[in-house]
């Protein structure tokens, strides 16, 4: 699935912030919480688009991950 130009300007956008909470091994401040919120709400959107797209690949996927 191709990403809209809007929305990887978003992910890059909010990538240092959860590389630096990678970095650190702990959320430090507020703005942080917010990025990573914001990251977690933009992940959301991707996969229920990619859902959409492939429920057949996500249905086999979630049974792989049974699996493990």
């Amino acid at each position: 699935m191709k990403l809209e130009s809007a929305k990887f300007l978003q992910l890059r956008r909010l990538a240092p912030v959860l590389d630096d909470v990678l970095s650190a091994g702990e959320v430090e401040y507020a703005e942080q919480a917010l990025g990573l919120a914001s990251l977690a709400q933009l992940c959301l959107q991707l996969f229920d688009a990619y859902q959409r797209q492939y429920p057949d690949e996500i249905a086999q996927a979630r049974l792989d991950a049974l699996h493990l």
